[in-house]
């Protein structure tokens, strides 16, 4: 009788870490899934607005999920000690506020969402979900045009003329508003 109980209970065991492991195999599969719908058809290239561009190799409908901006996650603290002096006053930077406590950094370690350019008229938008970035076309986007969403950087001084200078846009939209600085609120 003994032996009866270990077996059953053993065969509970088996059974549950089984279960266990098909769920495992079954949240992979969906994650490989949802990455395989994340995945573009996109690729970086040199861009006319400024140095490089990602751009769509195929038709992207509106509304589409397009990649997800990845690269170090830290916090602003940790950003600001490791490039504060070397992004003051510079336009350039591969750093993504993906809400008050994390900072993407794409400088290393990023994916081809850190070559997508700003433009005061977007294709594109980046909308943050549970500290993460995707980016989403807000209208349909043809093959070979390029993917861009506005920047709408806002920094703690005030927006002078002189700031907006040293952060300019080269969209070349009809509406550009000639600088990658946004309304300050």
């Amino acid at each position: 009788m003994t032996q009866q109980k270990k077996t059953r209970s053993s065969t509970r065991k088996k059974a549950k870490k089984h279960l266990k492991n098909n769920k495992l195999v079954n949240k992979a599969t969906a994650k490989k899934t949802a990455v395989k719908k994340l995945v573009p058809k996109v690729a970086v290239r040199n861009s006319p607005i400024h140095g490089r561009g990602v751009f769509a190799v195929t038709a992207i409908a509106r509304g589409a999920r397009i990649l997800e901006y990845t690269g170090e996650r830290m916090t602003h603290a940790k950003a600001d000690r490791l490039y504060g002096d070397l992004h003051d006053g510079s336009s350039h930077t591969m750093l993504f506020a993906a809400n008050d406590k994390v900072v993407i950094d794409a400088t290393k370690r990023g994916g081809p969402a850190r070559w997508i350019n700003h433009s005061c008229a977007p294709n594109c938008e980046a909308n943050e979900e549970d500290g993460r970035v995707f980016i989403d076309a807000i209208r349909a986007i043809k093959p070979g045009q390029e993917l861009s969403y506005d920047y709408n950087l806002v920094l703690e001084e005030r927006h002078t003329a002189k700031q907006k200078r040293e952060h300019p846009c080269h969209c070349g939209a009809r509406k550009c508003r000639h600088t990658l600085l946004g309304d300050k609120r």
